[in-house]
């Protein structure tokens, strides 16, 4: 293990900086700060990260048994579909962009702020109002659709809070939409001199792709929400046959903008596990170009592949084996990053920091999680697997076992830029080992349940299903507490942590060559000019 760069508190002098600069609550909720709009981002993700928890626990534990015994089932319908929709919307999309992006986008380019600061906060604004929404649509009754909204279900058959479910999503997704517009052009108009395009950190490139993705695609799924809205005020056909509409529309407009919604939440996580793998490895990256073009690659063949979705639908043939073949292709770039890491530990001088611990964790699960896909991918393997509990395995696999794998490493790894202040590596590394194995306890045997033909969504099941829901459920006992670990290590850190100094990591890149935490501005002494390439670690790659 590396020795970790650690300043006496009694030696550091005391200063100014972005958390100390005022403290009054109304600094705090008018602030244009890149760096204090982060924070507001982690309390608001962590808030509803734990209320998405708390139903995925009433789900795990409706299924410890084959009869429904603790939910009826449809109060099930909605404990899903708020599990759903509050993971989906308003942790894992949001997660990394708006909180390590928002803190680190413009110190990584060498910038005083992000373009539009006013904007950022508006962003944050819009968030908070879409979140509260869902949270009316839950104390008024709930939905029971699915977080995807398939008609006939959020049309016809609706009998919950569909339109307040819909219009918070519909809000949320502006927020997402202007923080990609702010990190483009930030990235595009404020770099340092001599940060040229290829000595950008990966982080940055994945999360240009990110937002290209952000404002390309969330629109689509916007106006498709806005539409079930409409259609439901005024009975207006578009997607209800009755009101001569057409169901299967939604979902191509709904996967068009879902499935590359996944790469939103997938893609930031990759370039944190960039920046760590070099970092805790001591050596360049290896494949630098390939591993920045493949994000753009992703980003765009993401916009091809949403009809895999719908090869049980009344899609042609023809039409399934075209979406087949670009899933197939859309795996490439993902592996490419995959076996670049891979070759960049290759004769590293590893260090197992909680930082690589998490990012170990993210490759393995990641890895499951995208091998699985394939099966998925191909039409004749999906007619067995569809809507069953491999695909919620496959899932979760790539979301939160990959995603929060991502989110975690990046926390660990720049929480003492944010703070100033370490936590506790053993506590941290018994975490990452935890949430590693109680994740796979968790979903691994979700396979094996879907598999077998055990259908998603349903509160009760065949009695020869027990023993692997027995063992799913014990499995997220152990998961939850990987989660509750960090919450406890931060909050301590947060007040009586050591301090860190501005590189405890002895880290590359110009966010750790300014003080922790940062001043306000960024940059006390100007802004930096870049005269290296990134990652220029004494080891070659």
């Amino acid at each position: 293990m590396s020795t970790i760069a650690i300043t006496p508190e009694s030696a550091l002098p005391a200063r100014k900086h972005y958390l100390n600069i005022k403290t009054t609550l109304a600094s705090w909720l008018l602030t244009t700060d890149h760096k204090r709009i982060a924070i507001l981002y982690l309390i608001s993700i962590s808030v509803f990260f734990a209320a998405g928890g708390f139903f995925a626990g009433l789900i795990r534990l409706e299924l410890l048994t084959p009869k429904g015994d603790l939910l009826d089932g449809d109060t099930y319908n909605k404990v899903f579909t708020l599990h759903g929709i509050i993971m989906i919307f308003f942790f894992l999309i949001p997660s990394i962009p708006a909180v390590l992006g928002n803190f680190l986008v413009p110190i990584m380019v060498g910038a005083k702020d992000l373009a539009f600061p006013k904007i950022n906060l508006l962003s944050w604004y819009l968030y908070i109002i879409g979140g509260g929404l869902a949270v009316f649509a839950l104390i008024s009754g709930g939905v029971d659709t699915g977080w995807t909204f398939y008609t006939p279900y959020s049309s016809t058959y609706a009998r919950s809070e569909v339109f307040l479910a819909v219009s918070a999503a519909f809000v949320a997704g502006f927020s997402s939409i202007l923080t990609g517009l702010n990190f483009i052009v930030t990235i595009h108009k404020m770099r340092a001199p001599g940060l040229t395009w290829f000595r950008l950190p990966l982080f940055i490139w994945a999360h240009y792709a990110t937002s290209l993705i952000q404002i390309l695609g969330t629109p689509v799924v916007a106006i498709t929400l806005l539409l079930v809205g409409l259609e439901r005020l005024f009975h207006v056909g578009i997607f209800d046959p009755k009101l001569g509409g057409d169901p299967v529309l939604f979902q191509h407009l709904f996967w068009f903008y879902s499935h590359p919604a996944v790469y939103i939440m997938i893609l930031p996580g990759m370039g944190v596990i960039s920046e760590v793998i070099t970092c805790f490895a001591r050596k360049r990256v290896f494949g630098y170009e390939f591993i920045a073009f493949s994000s753009m690659a992703i980003a765009i063949i993401g916009f091809l592949v949403w009809g895999h979705h719908m090869f049980v639908s009344s899609q042609s043939t023809y039409a399934g084996i075209v979406f087949s073949l670009l899933t197939f292709l859309v795996a490439v770039p993902s592996a490419i990053k995959v076996f670049n890491w891979t070759a960049t530990l290759y004769k590293g001088e590893i260090s197992f920091e909680a930082p690589m611990m998490f990012a170990f964790g993210f490759i393995g699960l990641f890895t499951i999680g995208g091998l699985t896909g394939l099966f998925l991918g191909a039409m004749g393997t999906d007619v067995h697997f569809h809507d069953t509990y491999f695909v919620v395995s496959h899932f979760h696999y790539v979301m939160v076992g990959g995603m929060v794998m991502g989110f975690l490493c990046g926390m660990h790894f720049w929480w003492p830029k944010m703070t100033g202040r370490m936590y506790p590596q053993n506590i941290a590394i018994v975490a990452a080992v935890l949430v590693f194995i109680g994740f796979n306890f968790t979903f691994f045997p979700q396979f094996i349940l879907g598999y077998l033909g055990m259908p998603r969504r349903y509160h009760e099941y065949a009695q020869e299903f027990q023993m692997l829901n027995v063992m799913s459920t014990a499995g997220a006992s152990v998961l939850g507490f990987g989660y509750l670990l960090p919450v406890i290590y931060f909050t301590w850190s947060l007040f009586k942590g050591p301090a860190a100094g501005p590189n405890p990591w002895n880290a590359k890149g110009i966010e750790w060559q300014v003080q922790s935490p940062p001043p306000t501005f960024n940059f006390d002494e100007g802004r930096p000019i870049v005269v290296e390439e990134a990652y220029a670690y004494s080891t070659e790659g």
